[in-house]
């Protein structure tokens, strides 16, 4: 097993991407703490783990709260004495709203979440991966993190933001043993389209037009794999950067 003794905390892990991810883990052999603003969804996806021989807790934790980003990481070491990966996972989007359109209270928002969170958690553990001098940081960005008009203004931005946290983090502490990269997914099949409850027409309409050239939708487990290939000794020779998962879309 590739994550066998490890301690994994992944955020936005009751449903999607993260719960494929918290899967593939324990399924791998870690201890993965099931982090998410849903804490009965994440309840539901510990008792899969445990009923596939698994271990996991579930802890609610809205990550644009300072506190819950404390007591998530808090709660990890008291119940399995550290933390070796962090999956930043958690995410939304932003109703394709155009820069002219954009309101500050959007933009906070999707800021608080995509990328501030990402930014509290990270440094949270940091001390602990610094302390045993390894850890593992994987971050959910997108293919909207690196081009410009996957989405709106502000996940556009949210997302490019990630990218550069990551190289930043991935080079600063990579002679402290500490990796940190990113995955950026095309389009997958999650319930992150919830999170668009009123699509900007001009803005929608903009970022449709490369949706013809995309060669197939991805699903959760897709993503997973990448995540376990970041997450495990194979990949001790990256970091600081990007992995595209996306079929090809953005190679066009």
């Amino acid at each position: 097993m590739k994550l066998h003794g490890k301690v994994a905390v992944v955020t936005g892990a009751a449903s999607g991407m993260g719960k494929a991810i918290a899967e593939l883990f324990a399924q791998e052999g870690a201890k993965v703490v099931v982090s998410d603003l849903n804490v009965d969804n994440a309840g539901k996806v510990v008792e899969g783990i445990e009923a596939a021989g698994g271990t996991a807790i579930a802890v609610a934790t809205n990550v644009a709260v300072e506190e819950d980003v404390q007591r998530l990481i808090d709660i990890a070491v008291q119940t399995y004495g550290t933390v070796d990966i962090l999956v930043n996972n958690a995410g939304i989007m932003d109703n394709f709203v155009p820069a002219g359109d954009l309101t500050d209270e959007l933009w906070d928002k999707v800021f608080a979440v995509n990328t501030t969170g990402p930014m509290r958690t990270t440094r949270k553990v940091l001390p602990l991966f610094i302390g045993q001098k390894k850890g593992v940081i994987v971050n959910i960005a997108s293919a909207g993190g690196l081009f410009g008009s996957r989405a709106g203004a502000a996940y556009t931005a949210s997302k490019h933001a990630v990218v550069g946290f990551t190289k930043n983090v991935g080079f600063q502490y990579a002679t402290h043993g500490i990796r940190c990269n990113a995955i950026a997914p095309g389009a997958v099949a999650t319930n992150i389209a919830m999170s668009i409850t009123a699509p900007n027409p001009f803005g929608a309409e903009r970022a449709q037009i490369g949706m013809g050239i995309n060669p197939g939708l991805g699903q959760p487990e897709d993503i997973a794999k990448v995540a376990l290939f970041l997450a495990s000794d194979d990949s001790g020779f990256v970091n600081g950067t990007t992995i595209t998962a996306d079929a090809g879309w953005t190679a066009y």
